[in-house]
């Protein structure tokens, strides 16, 4: 054959189809130079996407950012709290001879503000500490001369505020000065002295809670939702009563009130669950990423266990309160140290984000990614199944 022969088969009409051979190399066959070269990156994107490989670079930048988070969120309340509002009872005639000048050295002394509530007794102080609308009691008693006083913290409505308290008070003592002499109204336990038993099986309640939800959508995602309520409901009862368990009966870190304490930790465990499980209906595999940023970077810094609010920014004090792990820091604290005067509100708080969760999850249970197909056998197939009994 004639190299000069043309081979190749005409197109429809008598146009010849385009020969790979007329392309310049490095050039994609039968269009421009630029046009190949946008179309193959294009291709090699979309071939990228399709890959594991990008979500798992979009985890790597989300952890990363994450991990700093973490750490700035913590230590941005934690390492260096400073008091900003503490209510206190006063006992006695503030206005006597070097009261004044007390209270007002030992503000300066903590470079902040006592908000100072005037009680008729002693008794009467103590009451408020017990309802935890104090953190400490001054009493000034008329000592000749002289006027003396007395400071009674309370250890346990906030090992971090009676700690600064304690250190503040004889400086400001001295500098009047005044007889001073501290007390502890409310100790904390022997097992717990720096106040954080409660503050750490709560974070375990609150992660344990999520993660075992975790779990259960990816290695038990055949669950029908109804199923999925009740193995979470489970988890939560075992979990929170093996940190109970453990907690009180094998360590002795915490005398705790066991039925109660379970309680609100099985509660806390429900409730962490059933935020996952609501994200993970409304945003699918990413739902980890607002379930840790609400329960983990705010809730738990906010929570008041690590840090007592007075001496957190005054913005996540108040808004650590609302969120399940404040909440439950509230009713546990109250719970151990202040059983007699148990408030109905973080209990609510709990509720208010466990029901609507679950909520959200029962309206759109069908978006879930999870459950298994329960259509019920054709009607033909079950007689049959009858007639051959």
């Amino acid at each position: 054959m004639s190299p000069d022969h043309d081979d190749t088969p005409p197109r429809p009409g008598g146009a010849r189809l385009p020969d790979p051979s007329d392309s310049r190399p490095g050039q994609p066959p039968g269009g421009s130079h630029r046009h190949g070269r946008s179309r193959g990156a294009r291709d090699r994107w979309r071939e990228f996407a399709e890959s594991p490989f990008l979500p798992a670079l979009v985890i790597l930048l989300i952890v990363a950012a994450g991990a700093g988070l973490f750490a700035g969120s913590y230590t941005y309340n934690m390492a260096n709290p400073t008091p900003r509002h503490i209510p206190t009872a006063v006992v006695g005639d503030g206005t006597a001879p070097g009261a004044k000048a007390f209270t007002d050295g030992l503000e300066k002394a903590l470079n902040t503000s006592l908000s100072l509530h005037p009680y008729p007794s002693a008794s009467a102080a103590r009451h408020a500490v017990e309802e935890q609308r104090v953190f400490a009691v001054v009493t000034f008693r008329a000592a000749g001369a002289r006027t003396a006083v007395r400071m009674d913290v309370a250890s346990a409505a906030g090992q971090s505020v009676a700690q600064i308290l304690a250190m503040a008070a004889p400086k400001a003592a001295k500098a009047v000065p005044v007889p001073l002499t501290v007390g502890d109204l409310k100790p904390l336990q022997k097992g717990d002295p720096r106040g954080l038993a409660i503050f750490y099986i709560t974070l375990a309640s609150v992660i344990l809670g999520f993660v075992g939800a975790i779990q259960l959508s990816v290695n038990a995602r055949r669950l029908l939702p109804f199923e999925r309520v009740l193995a979470i409901v489970a988890n939560s009862l075992l979990g929170a009563f093996t940190i109970a368990a453990v907690v009180d009966w094998w360590l002795g870190a915490l005398d705790l009130p066991f039925v109660e304490s379970w309680l609100i930790l099985a509660l806390t465990m429900f409730t962490s669950a059933m935020v996952f499980t609501m994200f993970n209906t409304l945003f699918g595999r990413w739902a980890l990423l607002p379930t840790w940023g609400l329960l983990v970077l705010l809730g738990n810094p906010s929570s008041g266990g690590a840090v007592s609010w007075p001496l957190l920014p005054s913005v996540l004090g108040r808004i650590g309160q609302w969120l399940p792990p404040g909440a439950s820091v509230n009713a546990q604290h109250t719970a151990v140290y202040f059983s007699d005067a148990q408030h109905v509100f973080p209990y609510l708080v709990l509720l208010l984000w466990a029901v609507p969760s679950t909520a959200v999850f029962w309206v759109w249970r069908h978006r879930h990614p999870g459950g298994r197909d329960v259509t019920p056998a054709p009607a033909h197939a079950a007689d049959g199944g009858a007639a051959a009994g």
